[in-house]
């Protein structure tokens, strides 16, 4: 990977509407080399996608997303993979994980109500053969995600003194 890809790519990832223009010029590189960069790198799977950050909160739609623990026993020649291509496939599913720790996989879930999510645990996902166990947590509130605030930032006004 080239340098101006690199820096393409941290570009885009803080703000993936950037025209190629705006990119070009924090590059410093014409815009054409922009369009080839932009496009190699979407050729190649690297660039999967382009996605807005969403302040769901702040909308009138309702949803609850959940971060479930899954824990599963490895299929001899398929490892975790076959048992995490069968989670990714549900359309409730936004992101799967492979972890290391107490657990095996991590499955980030939404859906518009907590009986929701939970029907989803216990009717789909733990009924997967390989499944051993699950725990699931509910996001109460985000803060921050992929370097975007979710919260307005106050000015500390209080001054400490350390004597």
């Amino acid at each position: 990977m080239t340098h101006l890809e690199d820096r393409i790519l941290q570009l885009l990832e803080q703000d993936c509407s950037m025209p190629h223009a705006v990119l070009a010029a924090r590059c410093g590189v014409d815009e054409a080399d922009i369009d080839a960069a932009v496009k190699k790198l979407e050729d190649e799977g690297i660039i999967l996608g382009y996605q807005a950050l969403v302040d769901w909160e702040k909308t009138h739609k309702e949803t609850v997303t959940a971060l479930i623990e899954v824990n599963v026993t490895p299929q001899r020649d398929k490892g975790f993979d076959r048992i995490a291509e069968r989670i990714y496939q549900f359309d409730e599913v936004e992101s799967v994980y492979l972890m290391s720790g107490s657990f095996d996989l991590t499955v980030i879930i939404s859906g518009r109500t907590l009986k929701e999510v939970a029907t989803f645990v216990s009717e789909r996902l733990s009924i997967i053969e390989g499944v051993t166990g699950t725990a699931t947590h509910f996001i109460l509130k985000k803060y921050k995600e992929k370097h975007a605030l979710f919260v307005k930032h106050e000015e500390q006004t209080d001054r400490i003194a350390f004597v």
